[in-house]
């Protein structure tokens, strides 16, 4: 019984860690969407397809992060 417990708590720690994992995955996506950057788009598909590597997550990051043009 108390092994069962313990698997469970366990199970649900590490979904925990997987959830964190993925809001740091795609942080630059958040922030763009967030912050309404008119290329939030790109930043989800650089995010998406590069962000494994840390230069695509950083490029991703700072495109979401620029300043946004005022017209």
């Amino acid at each position: 019984m108390l092994l069962g417990i313990f698997i469970g708590g366990a199970s649900f720690l590490l979904s925990g860690f997987g959830l964190v994992g993925l809001l740091l995955y795609f942080l630059p996506t958040v922030v763009a969407l967030r912050r309404k950057v008119p290329n939030s788009i790109s930043v989800l598909v650089i995010n998406l397809f590069l962000g494994w590597s840390l230069i695509g997550w950083v490029v991703a990051l700072a495109m979401a992060v620029r300043t946004k043009p005022t017209y």
